[in-house]
């Protein structure tokens, strides 16, 4: 009799098992048989919809200056200086406050027409187009100003361009740092006097003004005249044909 109850008992756990069983798949089969929703962009489904990390911003700046041409030698110097110097705030700072720099050369042989038609070709270019221009020559300084005040464009001169662009409120846009060609020729004329032993003692001393001879280079001329009459020396001015190899 305990036999009987025995084996009944497995065959009514057996019969509870191979129905659940049953239940299981039939359940599954209506759970696959019914439309699936596409997994969302970012889920951890492992899909390769995955959001991808946001680039960080970039700031485009042009480089134009004059790798060919009689002043290569400081044009290539300086225009390679300045990509040099921007590929290293990327690699050592990451950029400025986190904003990469971009950079495209562009040659100007130092031709007025060429630094133009670089400035409009890279003006607007990247995200947020040129923070500044370089023009790297004064004739295009001149060429350039008036498009930089209406593009809203500061255009940069370091140790050249027009000196009067000092004045801001004149020439909002046109930035002459650090040095002019005014502001050179007054050191020279102050270093003179130091090695003389004193301002007082230029006078009667004659100094020679070898310039180049364009517009730019007469630029200290009138500059000169004022300290002679100032300090009381004489100076006589030496000018040199353009691009300055014959210097004799």
């Amino acid at each position: 009799m305990r036999g009987g109850r025995f084996l009944g008992a497995i065959l009514c756990v057996c019969a509870m098992t191979m129905s659940a069983t049953a239940q299981d798949k039939a359940a599954k089969a209506v759970a696959d048989s019914l439309p699936r929703k596409p997994a969302a962009a970012g889920s951890e489904t492992g899909s390769p919809a995955q959001k991808k990390p946001k680039e960080p911003p970039k700031q485009f700046i042009p480089i134009a200056a004059y790798w060919t041409g009689p002043y290569a030698a400081g044009g290539s110097a300086f225009g390679d200086g300045m990509a040099d110097y921007y590929r290293m705030l990327n690699l050592r700072d990451g950029g400025i406050n986190g904003v990469k720099l971009e950079w495209e050369k562009c040659e100007t042989a130092y031709k007025v027409d060429r630094v133009v038609a670089c400035y409009e070709r890279l003006k607007k270019k990247g995200a947020t187009g040129a923070p500044f221009f370089h023009p790297l020559s004064t004739d295009a300084t001149y060429a350039l100003f008036e498009r930089g005040q209406a593009d809203q464009i500061p255009i940069i001169t370091i140790g050249y361009g027009r000196a009067d662009g000092s004045d801001g409120q004149v020439f909002p846009y046109l930035f002459p740092a650090i040095t002019s060609f005014w502001s050179q020729s007054t050191a020279k004329i102050r270093y003179i006097g130091q090695l003389a032993g004193g301002m007082d003692k230029l006078k009667g001393m004659k100094i020679a003004n070898v310039h180049h001879d364009s517009a730019y280079g007469k630029e200290t001329i009138p500059v000169l005249e004022q300290q002679a009459k100032k300090y009381g020396f004489e100076f006589r001015n030496f000018p040199v044909a353009h691009p300055g190899l014959d210097q004799k």
